[in-house]
């Protein structure tokens, strides 16, 4: 509802001047239509009063539902509108982006299997729930590094996950912050949304929730911990204070299910920002003109064919 009231405008805000024009039109109008005008500057107004029979709620009635009915075309010629229309050219689903810890904290095999295990277990899921759909892969521990931009081939993303290890990582850490921030500098202005996939989140929340409030994206956290776990408690803790959703780990699909409608629910763009499409509701006022037309065709009523 709040995006409603901060995108609304008209996609052709000229049209709207042509009110005043409707508004005066009517005044003359009416003037000009009223049955008694010329009785008026022969007769007292009280006497020609009494004397006329409903002449004044059948003609204000008739001319208010004109000046309506011509206002709401304005409006309706205006182009009313809030929400943004993605482009024709763009993909049909937002992309994801999954960041990938890779330190030596996945190398943990309490419980088995290890931490990096399940993680290639889970991108997997991922990948072939995707289909078709733009994932991406980027692999983090003290560095942050580009695998796959956002691709169909779900495949090819789930093979690359499969072969991250902590030794092929270059510098030690935990920094998903840089991931963000890499993750960003590749979706762009279409935006995105991410998925982390960690045991942990390090030590600094206020770097991540520094890069997710400006990044702007939408971001969620697949804990690879056991629900009970302390370890899952203190990500959980960091994630709230970073602005991040968590996934708790599940042994079917139900965690990659929860995500991956999250991530269908992000818009291709950032809305307000970069859309430069929006969709037209001024066809939403059509049946309101309709019906006004039907009501003007109605048929006259014995008192009116008589003073015919």
């Amino acid at each position: 509802m709040k995006d409603i009231f901060l995108n609304f405008h008209f996609i052709r805000p000229a049209a709207l001047l042509l009110a005043p024009v409707a508004i005066g039109l009517w005044w003359i109008w009416r003037r000009c239509s009223d049955p008694l005008r010329g009785w008026r500057d022969q007769m007292d107004a009280e006497l020609l009063e009494a004397l006329a029979v409903d002449h004044r709620a059948n003609h204000r009635g008739t001319s208010t539902w004109l000046l309506v009915a011509w206002l709401l075309a304005i409006l309706a010629v205006g182009g009313p509108t809030w929400k943004p229309e993605p482009s024709p050219f763009a993909e049909d689903a937002s992309p994801l982006m999954i960041l990938l810890k890779a330190d030596a904290g996945m190398d943990r095999t309490e419980p088995a299997p290890s931490c990096i295990e399940r993680a290639h277990l889970k991108i997997s899921d991922i990948a072939k729930a995707r289909k078709g759909q733009p994932l991406g892969l980027i692999a983090y521990a003290g560095s942050a590094h580009l695998v796959l931009p956002p691709t169909g081939d779900t495949e090819a993303v789930a093979a690359m996950a499969a072969e991250l290890r902590s030794a092929v990582m270059p510098m030690p850490g935990d920094r998903p912050d840089l991931a963000v921030r890499k993750a960003a500098d590749i979706l762009g202005a279409n935006g995105g949304s991410l998925l982390v996939l960690a045991e942990s989140l390090g030590s600094d929340s206020e770097a991540l929730a520094a890069a997710i409030r400006e990044t702007g994206l939408s971001v969620q956290v697949l804990s690879i911990n056991s629900a009970n776990s302390a370890e899952h408690e203190l990500l959980q803790s960091t994630a709230k204070a970073s602005g991040a959703s968590v996934q708790v780990l599940t042994a079917d699909d139900t965690d990659i299910s929860k995500a991956i409608r999250r991530a269908a629910s992000t818009p291709l763009a950032r809305q307000g920002e970069l859309a430069d499409r929006w969709q037209e509701a001024g066809w939403y006022l059509v049946p309101f003109l309709a019906i006004m037309l039907a009501i003007s065709f109605r048929r006259e009523t014995p008192a009116q064919e008589a003073n015919a």
